[in-house]
């Protein structure tokens, strides 16, 4: 499917923070069909039992994928995280390249319902969620903390996923 447009990463997330070492620092991409989709891969350090990956940061990477659902659809909300219903299908790696993607459900002018999953390279669910957020501004979710740092534009030749 084709890439219409790379997402902004942020400085410090878990998930997409360029700068935490700790965390995932994972590329997102709009497609075609309004989906968001990130190739990426957990680390070791993202472990539970040895080479599965802790069921929370399974959730967080699937929450990150649903809310960021919305954006090919209404570029500037934000919302957080009413609730998030995740299945475990199979067990997660890490160090192993896995593809997820999120896809809005429902819209309403304040609430979002995301569907989001992870598979593994050769298309197998390895966990899904479904998702439901309140829209809110961003300067109400960063308590007023200047926002730039979640606006950071890394260029790639990503065209196509598949």
């Amino acid at each position: 499917m084709k890439v219409v447009r790379k997402q902004n990463n942020s400085k410090m997330c878990i998930i997409c923070g360029v700068e935490n070492t700790s965390g995932l620092c994972a590329p997102f991409y709009e497609m075609e069909d309004k989906s968001v989709c990130s190739v990426f891969s957990f680390k070791e350090t993202h472990q539970s039992y040895p080479n599965r990956t802790h069921g929370g940061m399974i959730t967080a990477m699937l929450d990150e994928l649903g809310l960021r659902s919305i954006w090919p659809i209404e570029e500037n909300t934000y919302g957080v995280t009413l609730e998030i219903c995740t299945k475990f299908r199979k067990p997660v790696p890490y160090n192993e390249m896995l593809k997820g993607t999120g896809k809005v459900v429902f819209n309403s002018a304040r609430f979002i319902k995301s569907y989001a999953n992870i598979c593994d390279m050769n298309g197998n669910i390895l966990a899904e969620a479904d998702i439901k957020y309140v829209k809110m501004p961003v300067n109400k979710i960063s308590l007023g903390i200047d926002c730039d740092e979640h606006n950071i534009y890394i260029p790639d030749e990503i065209k196509e996923i598949k």
